[in-house]
């Protein structure tokens, strides 16, 4: 049996947060975390920014734009990720038919009908192709010929199936807002045709693992939005393969355990952007955030504050302050002399970030 210390810095070391590790591109950061929590974009950006080693802004537009190693788009439980580009396809294959079937009853609500989504998701083709990238707004004026009314949900579902279909995905940035492009037109065919199926659900445990464990089947299922019964599929396949280790309920990838790193003198400090994937990666956040604090990350209404972790473990929340470099941070405790430096650095390396290029 794990200690709870031991299972946490093992979690906080798998997602490059602890032990001084850090990642040297944003390509890398989301290879090693899989999936970064992406529904706010700026969260998603620092999200990077506190795994990686001076990674600056510019570096993740070129990421995603240039380079298009990273994408944005409806993966995991249906709701925004940013993940490696040569894994969307088949993370989308494999998710999206479960997040289409428990969006049916909105698309009821919002009088969105079979024929309608695929006469939209013809018309989105068709208008990215011939004038793409558009945004949203733009997008939205070219769905009211479908007599789709632009005020209210019925635009965003209908761009969302369209993305859950495989029709289009996150594009490049202009003037600071998101457009869209066609995914095949945006992205390098990749030759995933062998992860399908029940293999591409063992890999995605496999990946769940390589950035979350240790970790139990059913923090698997959380993450991904997908039934337990399909995680204990996924864990028979792995442990029949031989690739993973059992420590109780928990599970690790065969030698993850050597990973650990030793306890420093001066603990590893990190600001983590709102709603992080380190907090949310697991069906309780017990071994992250002390129990009489739970309520000042999730304050409720399904928020999830910007929170200070020291070696994996919650020990404030921050916001941005007033003035363009100001951050304030509202421990949970009076701070160790020891770790004031720490959130120093974190504050003047978030400031930079945010500073417009």
């Amino acid at each position: 049996m794990l200690a709870h210390e031991s299972v946490r810095r093992l979690r906080a070391h798998a997602q490059a947060l602890v032990g001084g590790v850090r990642e040297s591109s944003a390509e890398a950061v989301v290879r090693r975390v899989f999936a970064i929590q992406a529904q706010d974009a700026t969260a998603a950006d620092l999200g990077i920014r506190v795994r990686g080693r001076d990674i600056t802004t510019p570096d993740i537009r070129m990421a995603y734009e240039k380079e298009r190693s990273i994408v944005r788009g409806w993966y995991l439980r249906g709701t925004l990720h940013t993940v490696p580009s040569d894994d969307a396809r088949w993370v989308l294959r494999l998710l999206a038919p479960r997040t289409l079937a428990t969006t049916s009853r909105r698309y009821q609500q919002l009088g969105l009908t079979d024929e309608l989504r695929q006469r939209a998701d013809h018309l989105l083709r068709h208008v990215l192709t011939t004038h793409g990238p558009l945004t949203r707004p733009e997008l939205t004026e070219h769905l009211a010929t479908l007599d789709v009314p632009p005020e209210g949900q019925a635009p965003f579902h209908l761009i969302r199936h369209a993305a859950l279909t495989g029709i289009l995905c996150f594009g490049p940035q202009r003037r600071g807002e998101a457009t869209y492009v066609l995914l095949d037109d945006w992205l390098p065919s990749a030759d995933d045709a062998r992860c399908a199926g029940d293999a591409a659900l063992a890999e995605l445990a496999r990946r769940y693992l390589a950035a979350h464990a240790p970790a139990a089947l059913e923090d698997f299922a959380a993450w991904s939005g997908l039934p337990v019964t399909w995680a204990r599929r996924a864990w028979k396949m792995l442990g029949e393969s031989g690739v993973i280790t059992e420590y109780g309920a928990l599970t690790l990838l065969a030698g993850q355990t050597e990973k650990l790193a030793d306890t420093s003198e001066a603990p590893d400090v990190r600001m983590l952007p709102a709603y992080d994937n380190y907090l949310v990666g697991y069906r309780t956040r017990e071994l992250s955030v002390p129990a009489p604090h739970e309520a000042r990350v999730w304050p409720g209404g399904g928020v999830i504050r910007p929170t200070v972790v020291a070696d994996g473990m919650a020990i404030a929340t921050w916001r941005r302050g007033s003035g363009r470099r100001s951050i304030q941070v509202d421990a949970f405790e009076p701070v160790p002399p020891r770790i004031e430096p720490g959130i120093a650095m974190e504050k003047a390396s978030i400031a930079r970030f945010l500073q417009p290029a």
